[in-house]
């Protein structure tokens, strides 16, 4: 599999990431065994987890299945601080917090460190400068390589980035920022995207198949062994059930038939390859979806079919989202 530079630093990881979220949950240890080691012989090095997937689980699942089945040295294993489960505070992003976060999953994963470890989302209640000290103490302290941040809105990144770009030697420059985009979301696009090309901050795009939406398995009903089915899970779906989203999936599913290929696999290698973007993390529930989007490896669309999909998908953007000269 390609590898690609994240931001701008010297880290290099695939250009598909393999997701956990629903590890130690939906998927159980014997198929998350299947998928890491499947992913790993295709080339693969970026695993994305967090702190808050399945409690705990997603971390300790990973790091019970890297020691036993692929050498540390041979993944990077990203993941994620600062969701807690509290109903009065969904995000804290105090140094004290942060610090004790990373220290647990360090001893869930069984190792010690992580090569990128990323700020959950924005806390508003924690001066920013706080929050990006616990980053500079993760690195500096080695039980992080790298740092990014992930659901950080376009004003939120430029600030953070800028922030940590003024003292350099001394704070650590973000290298990613983990946001959902794909063809069903293109609100990155607005800001957030800009402002990651213009600092060099590399984006790591989860949801890249609209949470499964764009796999065209919704066009006609909801398959009963579903996310958009379960209990937990529908409501996650439901956003991209609407007529909005059904038009773009019909366009990626006409698509996919003249290039004799899948939904998936025009959907995802649209994402892959979109400006900024350096590896789209996939979700897959079982071996056989993760082995589908691993197939996509070697596609790559047409000019005119990128901009097909470009057009039916374009998200309204007005002033001041463009040059004003052009409205």
């Amino acid at each position: 599999m390609e590898q690609r530079q994240l931001g701008r630093t010297g880290l290099r990881v695939s250009r598909i990431g393999l997701g956990t979220l629903t590890w130690g949950r939906d998927t159980d240890e014997h198929d998350a065994a299947d998928q890491l080691k499947t992913f790993w012989e295709a080339g693969g090095t970026l695993v994305d987890t967090a702190d808050v997937y399945g409690g705990g689980e997603a971390e300790y699942l990973l790091g019970k299945l890297v020691e036993r089945l692929i050498p540390r040295r041979d993944v990077i294993i990203a993941t994620k601080a600062g969701s807690v489960p509290d109903p009065y505070r969904r995000f804290n992003g105090s140094r004290g917090h942060l610090l004790a976060a990373l220290d647990a999953s360090l001893e869930r994963l069984g190792t010690d460190y992580v090569d990128l470890w990323q700020i959950h989302a924005f806390d508003n209640a924690t001066p920013l400068e706080e929050t990006l000290h616990a980053l500079d103490i993760a690195v500096t302290s080695g039980r992080a390589r790298y740092a990014g941040v992930s659901n950080f809105c376009g004003w939120q990144l430029a600030k953070a980035a800028t922030w940590q770009l003024a003292s350099p030697g001394i704070r650590t420059r973000l290298a990613s920022t983990q946001m959902e985009y794909s063809l069903v979301q293109r609100g990155v696009e607005r800001e957030v995207l800009p402002a990651a090309i213009d600092l060099e901050v590399g984006l790591l795009p989860s949801s890249p198949l609209g949470r499964g939406v764009l796999t065209g398995k919704y066009r006609h009903t909801t398959p009963p062994d579903s996310r958009g089915a379960s209990e937990q899970m529908a409501r996650f779906v439901e956003p991209y059930l609407d007529e909005a989203a059904s038009r773009i999936v019909d366009a990626v599913a006409t698509a996919a038939d003249g290039l004799a290929t899948t939904p998936l696999g025009v959907a995802l290698a649209w994402i892959r390859d979109r400006p900024g973007v350096v590896a789209p993390i996939i979700g897959a529930r079982n071996i056989q979806q993760l082995t589908a989007a691993l197939s996509v490896e070697s596609l790559s669309l047409p000019d005119e079919i990128c901009q097909a999909l470009d057009d039916v998908s374009a998200p309204v953007h007005r002033y001041p989202d463009q040059d004003w000269s052009t409205l």
